[in-house]
Formats: structure tokens, sequence, C-alpha cells
């Protein structure tokens, strides 16, 4: 059994005529398409891009660790291709380095700049948006591939992610091509398909190593079941793609590891400088079973299957408080609608592409879904951004297939439960931001039901009645993450964890509403003592005694994402108590730390404001210096390098753990002259600070390791204090006197 899906995109029933120009038919589409079909398309595409660009520089250098590599390799090719996070060269960061590579040739076509750094990002989302419209079309209506366009443009964490500098705009790009390049060769049985497949898969390894791995089962058991030529050629030609993968992803991975340790820059969130206990440790297995050593976790694995330090685990987790108003809009519709895409197209062919493009992007989603969901280590809200491609792709898929069944009643009952589910969804997600358009939630509510109503008669309504319905449901399940999206792009999003949506839309770790800082579902270990987050009238204080920190914006931990005033005042205690050195968090330099981003903590971990004149300081002589400064921690360092345009060394990586450089190596480079000064403070747990030294970093997140602190020790006794407003500084090249 066949359906018009499963007959070849376009069916020659006259001698075909002369190609028209490439401009006409780039503008016109198909011949078979409305003639308004492809410019709808391009006006969304264009949409798209205007709205991720709108208001992009508020985000500054978004995340400071990153941007601050991306100014090292704009200045250094060596830098570049390892992904130093410093022109020296002294650690890389701890990813792969492909994805810094647009950004940083567009830092050195265009200059350091916010704008530089991010546009990269915004064309790659809307590249994205672009292959899932391409992937829907081929097998489903113009209408099908504008809807999973616009549900991919509009989901939230996609707005917010394809406007950051994280590798995941680079992702979801690529693990979209693949699922199109699999369906692809599933609709002709062409290699070459599969062995792009292979080689965008590579190249996401390249971006976030074995999180790219994730589809694989999904992609090569569908071709191996539905690919259009005989068994062994398609194993055969499952073997070339697997090689493609192999050559893609590894000839950086082999350069790498066969160069000589002492010449390259030390491999970031490794433990013994090498990047396949990076890809397999920190970055791989540790990702799921939690033991991550070197992490801001510090080790020792998650809590299980109720709840840990990066947030509760469970099958629910994506519908959850701290992830839902992420991505999971329209994911129960997706649900509904993959279902009734299979069910449709059970008694096809093994070959259906229809069938086949059901199980690709639905397997993917589902699979990434259920990794995320039970995963135990390090997770992060907009991680989810690697759900959308695939959530929208099916939900495009869906409907538009349900449309065009829709003279069966089964058809229209599982297009109004789709509809209910939506609305049902929207109303409770925008029920826990409660301070945020109100009146919205109804009428998503009212909208989706109204819509079920209609949807439910599809079959005997008609026409214009039955599309009326149709749009009215779309309108309603569009309006919630379409608001959201909208305040994410209103928003600056800075620091590592950002969170899309309004003040309250994300709650992972940070305590909920009314809650102490206990760590509970997923919060840091032990949490704040006496911390609150209350709607951003939270009070965070550790035990007395230390100089005021700069406290937290909103008080407490920005769970809600408030407005209020917050002190943190610690006394540099031991073993993870408190905030070591009474700097404050982030940054520990004395200096203001940023807590940037909607909703959530958006600015954790993020580094220091730089002041003109501790920039002015490092700037004298600089040019004498491999390092103009270092500091423990990424972060710290980052914020410098970036405010200077001058390599600064982060002592222990992002972290403060990684074992480099040791104390003996630190001393020689002193001795060689270069590196001019040491910045108090930093890392974790804030290093140094003015009334103790921090060892244990704070609620036993990992801290600064046994070389930082050393490093610090010996810095402090050794040289020569210079104070800069509230910052701290060690002239490293004037010895202590008395």
């Amino acid at each position: 059994m066949t359906t018009q899906y499963d007959q070849p995109p376009q069916v020659a029933v006259v001698p075909p005529a002369p190609r028209a120009p490439l401009a006409r038919r780039a503008w016109r589409g198909r011949p078979e398409d409305p003639s308004w079909a492809r410019p709808a398309f391009w006006a969304l595409l264009a949409a798209t891009f205007v709205l991720y660009l709108y208001n992009l520089s508020a985000s500054g250098f978004a995340n400071s660790f990153y941007s601050a590599a991306v100014q090292a390799g704009s200045t250094s090719w060596k830098a570049f291709f390892f992904g130093s996070l410093d022109g020296g060269n002294a650690i890389t960061v701890d990813k792969p380095s492909a994805f810094l590579w647009p950004m940083e040739l567009s830092v050195r076509i265009f200059g350091l700049n916010s704008w530089a750094v991010l546009v990269p990002q915004v064309l790659m989302g809307t590249g994205a948006v672009a292959v899932v419209y391409a992937a829907v079309r081929r097998r489903f209506s113009a209408v099908a591939g504008l809807v999973a366009a616009a549900v991919l443009a509009l989901t939230p964490v996609a707005a917010m992610m394809f406007r950051f500098n994280n590798p995941d705009a680079m992702l979801a790009l690529l693990m979209a091509l693949a699922c199109y390049f699999t369906v692809r060769a599933v609709e002709d049985g062409r290699t070459r398909w599969l062995v792009w497949a292979g080689v965008a898969i590579g190249f996401a390894f390249l971006a976030k190593t074995l999180q790219a791995f994730l589809i694989l089962p999904p992609l090569a058991i569908v071709y191996a079941v539905c690919g259009p030529v005989r068994f062994g050629r398609r194993l055969g030609q499952l073997a070339l793609a697997t090689l493609a993968l192999v050559v893609s992803g590894g000839w950086w991975v082999a350069v790498v590891e066969l160069w000589p340790a002492s010449s390259r820059p030390y491999i970031g969130g490794s433990q013994h400088n090498s990047f396949l206990e990076l890809t397999f440790g920190y970055n791989g297995l540790g990702r799921i079973n939690g033991d991550e050593t070197g992490s801001v976790g510090g080790g020792g694995g998650g809590m299980g299957g109720g709840g840990g330090r990066w947030g509760s685990t469970g099958w629910d987790r994506m519908f959850g408080a701290e992830v839902g108003g992420q991505v999971s809009w329209l994911l129960p519709a997706a649900l509904i609608l993959l279902i009734a895409g299979l069910w449709a197209t059970r008694k096809l062919g093994r070959t259906s592409v229809t069938r086949a493009s059901f199980l690709v992007w639905g397997g993917s989603l589902l699979i990434t879904m259920a990794v995320f969901s039970f995963m135990a280590g390090i997770f992060h809200q907009y991680y989810t951004i690697a759900l959308a491609p695939y959530l929208a792709a099916v939900v495009g898929m869906g409907a538009g297939l349900l449309w065009e069944r829709r003279r069966e009643s089964w058809a229209g009952w599982a297009l109004a439960a789709a509809s209910v589910a939506s609305g049902a969804w929207g109303y409770v997600l925008l029920g826990r931001t409660s301070d945020y358009l109100p009146w919205l939630k109804w009428l998503v509510l009212v909208g989706g039901l109204l819509a079920a109503l209609g949807l439910l008669f599809l079959g005997r309504a008609p026409r214009n009645l039955a599309l009326g319905a149709v749009s009215l449901g779309l309108v309603a399940a569009l309006a919630g993450p379409t608001a959201y999206t909208l305040s994410t792009v209103n928003s600056a999003h800075t620091g590592s964890i950002p969170t899309a949506g309004p003040a309250g839309a994300s709650m992972m770790g940070f305590g909920r509403p009314g809650g102490r800082g206990e760590g509970m579902r997923g919060g840091f270990p032990g949490g704040m003592p006496g911390g609150q987050s209350q709607r951003g009238q939270g009070q965070g204080q550790t035990p007395p005694g230390g100089a005021a920190g700069q406290g937290f914006p909103g008080g407490g931990f920005p769970g809600q994402g408030g407005q209020g005033n917050g002190q943190s005042k610690g006394q540099g205690q031991q073993n993870g108590q408190g905030f070591p050195g009474g700097q404050g968090f982030p940054g520990g330099t004395g200096e203001t730390g940023r807590m940037g981003g909607a909703g959530g903590a958006g600015g954790l971990l993020n580094g220091a404001s730089v002041s003109a004149k501790a920039k002015k300081l490092l700037l004298a002589d600089a040019g004498s210096y491999t390092w103009v400064a270092a500091s423990t921690g990424s972060q710290n360092a980052a914020s410098y390098q970036l405010a200077t345009n001058k390599a600064v060394m982060a002592i222990g990586g992002f972290n403060g753990t990684d074992p480099s450089p040791t104390l003996a190596q630190f001393k020689q480079y002193v001795a060689d002259g270069k590196i001019h000064y040491y910045i108090s403070g930093g890392g974790m747990g804030g290093g140094m600070g003015r009334t103790g030294e921090a060892r244990g970093g704070f609620g036993g997140m990992g801290g600064n390791s046994g070389t930082a602190s050393a490093i610090s020790t010996w810095v402090e006794a050794n040289f020569k204090k210079v104070t800069v407003g509230s910052a701290t500084f060690y002239d490293l090249t004037q010895k202590k006197t008395g």
C-alpha cells in the first residue's frame, strides 16, 4: 500500500521543459506548490533571522568562557585549532574546538565585539529552521513545512541558544542535517546521503563530543530496515557512513592526541591532559552516571532516580518546573502526532519514506528525551535545544499527514487530542509564571478546547471551517512559546547557565518559590545556609564574619529572577562551607560579579566586571608578557581577557580543578617573565579571599584544585600586592619585601 507521500517528490507527467532560471526556481519553488508557498518560506526565514538579531548585543559576550576562547582563536592559529582559552595556549576549553571556528573567523574579519561573536550563531539557527522546513516539505505539504519551521523558530530555548555562543547551536544544526540526509537516503538509496549524514554527526562530535551520537541508533536502524536497496548493500552503505563519521570527527582527535603534550595547550576538563579522557569521562559517561571527576560536582555520582545536584530525574523531567518552559510546550502534542503518524503508515511497505520520516525524527526525539530525563550528571536547561528540531519536524509532519487524512474520523480525533494537549499544557506552563501575562493562559486553554471541538468534526465540516479550526489550534498552541520567545529575545543572557523565558520560567537547582535553598530537587548539595528564593526576595547569608561580597541580584539564589537586595557574607571557610574568601559569587575578585539573563540562574558562573583602572594596569607594558595576568578559574580570567584583548591564564581551567599548570610550571613561567600579574580570587570557590583561603569551593561543589591553592599560597607569600579599587592583584615581577 502506498500514499501520495511515498511518490517521488516530482513526477513528470509531460515531457520535461527547460529548467527555469535559478532565481525564479528559488522564488517559485516546486511547480506543484501554491504560488504563495515559497515566498512564505522566505518570509518566515527572514522573520526568524530578524527576530534572532533583535537586541542581540544586550547579551554582550554572553558566555565569557567561550568568548575568551574566540578572542584567543582570533589572534593565534594555534589557539584556533586547539580551542585554547587564551592566546598563550595554556589550556583549552572543555570541548572540541569546531564550534568556535565560525565565531573566531567572524572576529578575525570584524574585530572583537558582541555582534561578531553571536551573529554566526544566529545564522546557524536560521539555517536549522531552513533544514527542518526542507526535510518536512520533501514528503509533506508546504504548509506542514512552514508549521515545522515556525515551531522550531518559536521554541524558547531555541530562540535563546541560537543567540548564544555555546556549542549547542552548531550541534542542533548538524543533528537536523543528519536526520535530513538519512531520510534522503531512504528515499533513493544513494550512498552519498548516508555519507553526508556521517559527516554531519562527525562534525557534531567536534562541537559537543558524545552528545552527537545519541541519535545514531534510530538513524542506523531505520536505514537498515527501510533502505530501498538489498540488505547487504544497506550494511555496506552504513559501514561507509560510519567511516565518514570516524574520519570527519576523528582527524582532529588524532592530531590532538598525537601532538606532543609539551607543545600544545593542556586539555581543559581532563585530569591527565587527555582529550579521550575528557570525551569518555567528564563529557561522556560522567554525564550519564554523574561520576564527573573535576566538574563542579567534584565527581561522586548523582543521586539516582529521585533527584541530584543537577535536578530531578525521571520520565517527567522534560515537563517539570526546571525544564518545561524551555522546550515542552508542544511536546505532548508531538507525542500524540507521532503515534498517529505511525498508525497511519502502519500498512505501508517496508521502504515507505513517510513512515521512515516519522521514525527518524520521532526516534531522535524519543532517545534524546530519554537520555536527558535520566542522566545523573551535569544537566542544564539549555541542553534541551537538542530536542527542538526533532519536535518541530514531528509536529509539522503529523499535522500535515492528519490534515490530508481528515476525511477519516480517527484523524480528526487525533488532531483534537493534540489541540487539547497543547492548550492544557500551555495553561499549566503559563501558570508557573503567574505574574507574566496572566490572561494569556486562559486564551491558550480556551483556544485549544474550541479548536478541538471543531477538529472532532473535521471530516464533515466545510473546508473553510476546517481550516479555521486548525488555524485556531495552531495559534493557541504557539501563543505560549511565542510569548516566552519574545521575552527571551528582549532580555540579556550571560554566564554559563542561561535560561529562556521570563523570570521564574526555570528554577533548577535553586530552590522553589517560598522554599529554602536546601538543595532539594537538584539544588547544590546542602544548598545555601539560610538561603531563601522567594520570587527575588531571598536573603542569602552564609556564616558571618567575612568581608561583604556582592550577593545575588534578587537576593539569595536567583531562583525566581527577582530584583531585591541580596548580600552574601562569608568567612572563607574550608570544605565547601559558605562563600570562601567572602568575595561574593561569581568572580571573587572584589569587583562586581555579574548575574545576567532572564529567569533562573542566567548569570551563574559568570566573570567579574573589570574597571577602567584595572584594565589600564594590565595593559601597561602588556607586549612584554605572554600572559598579562593569571587567575584561578576560567570565568574570572575570561573577563579580564575580553576587557584587555590580551591573554590571561586560567589556572585550573573552568572550575579551577584541572591540575594545570603545576606549581613548578607556574614558578618557571614567572621566572621566565611570561606572566605579569596574578589576580586574586576566581574559581568556583573564590580562590584566595581577603579573609582566608578557600580550598573546597562552596556547597561541596569542587572549588579549586590543590594545584590552584598551592599557586595562590605561593603568590601571596612572595609577591607585592597591588590594590585597584576593590580588586587585588599581585605583581609577579615585584618580590615582597620585609
